[in-house]
């Protein structure tokens, strides 16, 4: 069974479990994901498409708007890839452990 530290220390960010499974996934994007949690980067993307929903930007803050919720759906999908990491190496452990006390 992982440890908690070692819980944290291999899903604790999204850089590292989302490196392999985001081929999208930026660099700057892994950067930036390290300083917002998926929450701050959700709310700021929920912002972003209201203001582009809502119409009134030029053409040049609309094309911000975009790159900038562009950069941040890669944030919250790294985080999100770094969970599910996360769950399926805990369920591949349990499953092992299962099939160790099958066996005994």
């Amino acid at each position: 069974m992982t440890t908690e530290t070692e819980g944290r220390t291999a899903g604790s960010s999204p850089a590292g479990a989302a490196t392999d499974a985001s081929a999208g996934t930026s660099q700057a994007e892994l950067a930036t994901a390290d300083a917002l949690s998926y929450e701050q980067a959700r709310a700021e993307l929920v912002e972003v498409v209201q203001r582009l929903e809502s119409g009134g930007s030029t053409l040049e803050e609309s094309l911000a708007l975009w790159e900038r919720g562009e950069e941040l759906a890669g944030i919250c999908r790294a985080w999100l890839e770094g969970a599910r990491a996360r769950l399926d190496a805990v369920l591949e452990e349990e499953e092992a452990e299962a099939e160790e006390d099958e066996e005994d």
